[in-house]
């Protein structure tokens, strides 16, 4: 069996572009009240590759082998926040993971509360 080893390497390459396309840094908007958020998210990826050949002094054999491997990290970083003609940015803060995200909804809703009070006053 011969081993391709540019053919490994551009079939990496082909997945790793067709995954980090713009909708994985930029999330879909929600309507939280009367903000417009939309997610910012870190995109880290990265790959490696190596392949060899050689031969067994005592069996005689022969062998050959390649290998690679990708990875993508997704990190949380905050929110585009609109109301009307504002922007603002919320940061995710510094806990790592989905986690963070979910720590500034409860900031977001004590605004959306905060402004539907002060439109009534």
């Amino acid at each position: 069996m011969e081993l391709h080893f540019e053919e490994l390497l551009e079939k990496i390459t082909d997945f790793m572009k067709s995954e980090a396309n713009t909708n994985t840094v930029i999330g879909e908007q929600f309507d939280l009240g009367e903000f417009k958020c939309v997610p910012v998210i870190k995109v880290g990826m990265g790959f490696g590759s190596g392949g060899g050949e050689g031969t067994d002094p005592k069996t005689k054999g022969k062998g050959q082998g390649i290998g690679a491997g990708a990875g993508v990290g997704i990190e949380p970083i905050g929110f585009l926040v609109t109301k009307g003609d504002q922007i603002s940015f919320v940061e995710a803060g510094k806990t790592h993971g989905l986690a963070a995200a979910f720590e500034k909804i409860p900031d977001l809703i004590e605004k959306v509360v905060q402004n539907k009070k002060e439109q009534t006053v």
